[in-house]
């Protein structure tokens, strides 16, 4: 009797052993699934706010007439997948003309161009931050922002003033090519000055176009 006991209580403990490993392999299996969903969607916005009661929201529609934090959120126009018809997309014509304008006048560049990359890089939203922790209207990293001086990259003012400094330093850098200046600002001056063309990655060579078209059609405004 004892015997037996004891052999179904190793029975029972070589089953609950079992259902822990397995709960384990599935748990990481989901988290892998998830990390693939998160990597496939990770150039979309995920907005999070508290709604009426209280409760925490995670939705992909932003939310109207309250604050809100903009969460996985990468370069707006870098989806080589996006369904924005980019010749046809509303236009941010009046946002932050006074800070673009100062902006383009004090580093010679074209407010027209300063306008795109915002669009491109946030649609326009100062609180996006990218999961790369790239933050505001361009989008600066931490290193970029120190580089330039910015110590509070979701105001608006500065992150223009800083991310338009870097634009016009990529721009002298790469002699005035839009299009090298464009990429190395989305995929790194240094990479772009190793090949010495837009780098043949889906998401910069989207990026670029994107911003060519935007900026053409805010010259025309």
């Amino acid at each position: 009797m004892q015997l037996a006991w004891r052999q179904n209580l190793t029975k029972s403990g070589v089953r609950r052993q079992f259902a822990r490993v397995f709960c384990v392999m599935f748990t990481c299996l989901l988290v892998l699934l998830c990390q693939g969903v998160f990597a496939q969607e990770s150039k979309e916005r995920v907005f999070r706010y508290e709604d009426a009661n209280g409760v925490v929201v995670f939705s992909d529609q932003q939310p109207k007439n309250q604050s809100f934090e903009v969460l996985l959120y990468d370069c707006y126009a870098c989806n080589p997948d996006s369904k924005v018809d980019w010749h046809n997309t509303p236009l941010f014509t009046e946002q932050y003309r006074q800070e673009i304008s100062l902006a383009a006048k004090q580093h010679q560049l074209d407010p027209a161009l300063i306008r795109a990359v915002i669009h491109a890089e946030s649609a326009f939203n100062p609180a996006a931050r990218s999961r790369t922790g790239a933050v505001g209207l361009m989008q600066l990293m931490p290193a970029t922002a120190k580089e330039v001086g910015v110590s509070n990259r979701y105001n608006p003012s500065d992150n223009i003033e800083g991310g338009s400094r870097y634009l016009a330093e990529l721009m002298q850098r790469f002699h005035g090519n839009m299009q090298l200046a464009c990429a190395a600002y989305n995929a790194g001056p240094t990479l772009v000055s190793q090949l010495g063309a837009v780098p043949d990655y889906p998401e910069t060579q989207s990026y670029v176009e994107r911003v060519q078209i935007l900026w053409q059609r805010y010259r025309q405004q």
